[in-house]
């Protein structure tokens, strides 16, 4: 298992296909479902190839991604925090997603707080953003409790759904990349 960061409640690490098992349950929580959508995986295997196309192959390609979140009492994984590169954003976006169990216990801010100071520190980026479902009233507040604004709207390729654009830059050049 490769470390990334350690907080005082939390382990960050790389996926690993063992992870196999965790990520099914969290692709298929409710709130996974609700707020980024159903991926069709809903089985072992599905679940490892999206680990390793999702997850691994981000870290390989980028040099970051998605990293699983492990209580550090128990490394019991609980969800994952850490930045994707979209083809219709201009800038790494972060993401995040918990298991309902862990909701509510400001685990996530403590992972994103560790996460960003991480971005800046050791991936040099010089902004970060996010996309969030207007809908996603607990994602918008965390944003903003990490230092992220609202900046405008996009609106991904091939989809419907307009996504509110948050960024931690205080001025920014909208984020979204032109077409």
């Amino acid at each position: 298992m490769k470390v990334i960061l350690s907080t005082e409640r939390l382990v960050i690490s790389e996926a690993e296909l063992s992870d196999a098992t965790f990520i099914l349950e969290l692709l298929n929580s409710p709130t996974w479902i609700q707020f980024i959508g159903d991926k069709g995986i809903y089985t072992m295997e599905e679940a490892e190839n999206y680990i390793q196309k999702s997850l691994m192959d981000s870290y390989q390609t980028h040099g970051f991604g998605l990293h699983k979140l492990c209580l550090k009492e128990s490394m019991v994984p609980i969800g994952l925090c850490g930045f994707l590169k979209r083809d219709y954003l201009d800038h790494p976006d972060i993401g995040f997603a918990l298991l309902p169990d862990h909701e509510g216990k400001g685990l996530m801010l403590e992972a994103g707080k560790a996460l960003l100071e991480h971005s800046r520190s050791q991936l040099d980026f010089d902004e970060v953003l996010a996309i969030v479902l207007p809908s996603n009233d607990r994602s918008r507040q965390l944003l903003m409790k990490l230092g992220l604004q609202e900046i405008g709207k996009v609106t991904p390729k091939g989809s419907h759904a307009e996504l509110l654009l948050f960024s931690n830059k205080k001025s920014h050049s909208n984020g979204a990349a032109s077409s």
